[in-house]
């Protein structure tokens, strides 16, 4: 399984087994982290995996997960850190599903005080992890997603790597299983928009909904070979649209 494939199979797990991961296992993961893409530039990140022997995490209430380790990202502050974030951390949550091992994206700030900073830099997201008590994969038919039809709006008729673009999209996960992302399609280019919920800016946890999206699209882009940017442009940005708000687009280049 590489990460293309483990789009389709990965599921967030909230029950692991309390074991100890081989020290190797943890500096793949670490390695990994460093080498990973961000969705922005000259934007400094840096993970740090928690142990929970370290006791850095707290109590999270009725939507605590208690795994044998988290992923901490920090990240230099920035209006677009926490997309970044989300961008950076589902891509290494698909990696440790090609190894083997269960996530799940930590949607409240659970870290203690003492933790919340890293040589200079802010907390912006937790991932758990560690050996699942059960499977952690899924069929992609088992993920509870929206239809296509309620995504999308489409102008034109999409090409195939444009469905598979779509596809990895609407498979992402998000908080609460809210799936807050709207598509425009065209025949070589999807505009994002996030529904409207009151505010003309998107809250944290979208922030980092987005994020973990765009990196699905961009692992699709990748493992098709297409040269795909994601950017945001003036003439959307200047719009207001009634019920959604534009995020960015992704537009195929010649």
């Amino acid at each position: 399984m590489n990460n293309y494939e483990a789009i389709f199979a990965r599921k967030s797990v909230r029950h692991y087994l309390m074991e100890e991961l081989p020290a190797e296992t943890l500096d793949q993961i670490e390695i990994y982290s460093r080498e990973v893409l961000s969705l922005f530039g000259g934007m400094e990140t840096e993970c740090r995996v928690i142990s929970r022997s370290d006791r850095a995490v707290g109590a999270s209430g009725m939507f605590s997960v208690t795994a044998p380790y988290y992923l901490a990202l920090y990240s230099e502050p920035h209006d677009k850190s926490l997309m970044n974030a989300g961008f950076i951390m589902e891509q290494i949550a698909l990696y440790m599903c090609t190894i083997g091992l269960g996530t799940c994206f930590i949607g409240r700030n659970i870290l203690k005080k003492s933790w919340q900073v890293h040589r200079d830099k802010e907390f912006a997201v937790l991932l758990a992890f560690g050996k699942s008590r059960d499977s952690h994969v899924r069929k992609p038919i088992e993920a509870r997603r929206m239809g296509m039809d309620e995504l999308c709006v489409y102008k034109e008729v999409p090409r195939q790597w444009m469905k598979q673009l779509l596809e990895a999209a609407r498979m992402a996960p998000s908080s609460m299983n809210s799936q807050p992302w709207r598509f425009v399609v065209y025949d070589n280019r999807i505009h994002i928009f996030s529904k409207k919920r009151g505010s003309d800016e998107l809250n944290r946890l979208e922030e980092l909904n987005f994020g973990i999206m765009f990196a699905n699209m961009m692992v699709v882009a990748e493992e098709l070979w297409l040269d795909v940017d994601l950017i945001r442009l003036d003439e959307l940005s200047q719009k207001n649209f009634p019920n959604n708000q534009y995020v960015l687009s992704a537009i195929l280049r010649p």
